[in-house]
């Protein structure tokens, strides 16, 4: 995966507020499943990984995430959520992802996920890391 993961999100009527706009905090459920498809497509089942099904047990969990609104997305909208590895250390990973309607940019955040073992951070397993590696610039 050279180049950002793709993921499509139409918008419903329980995703918005009063005003008809999408509610705040359901572009982090956006970017959240985007994160969980991403690393489906590169071969990295998290629910497997959690319950100990894989060769190592491990999760991902934010860390700490910086989003920017910029336009309100609306009932029935279909949106793109891209999702780019921008840094991978041993235990981390930095995300950018930006959540768009056509070309037209409507929040951003950049995103710092931790891996972790029994709720403490540990290093990546060989494996995920390089499958991530195929997606990191």
């Amino acid at each position: 995966m050279t180049a950002p993961h793709l993921h499509h999100v139409r918008v419903y009527y329980e995703d918005t507020d009063f005003s008809g706009a999408v509610y705040h905090a359901n572009y982090l459920r956006f970017m959240e499943r985007a994160r969980t498809e991403m690393l489906r497509a590169l071969g990295v089942d998290q629910g497997a990984a959690l319950a100990g099904e894989t060769s190592e047990r491990f999760g991902f969990v934010v860390r700490a995430m910086t989003i920017d609104f910029h336009r309100p997305a609306r009932m029935d909208d279909w949106l793109a959520v891209e999702t780019t590895v921008e840094k991978l250390g041993a235990a981390t990973l930095e995300l950018l992802q930006t959540v768009r309607r056509g070309a037209e940019t409507l929040a951003s955040a950049r995103v710092r996920v931790a891996c972790v073992v029994d709720g403490k951070a540990a290093r990546m397993p060989r494996g995920v890391r390089a499958r991530l590696e195929q997606s990191a610039p």
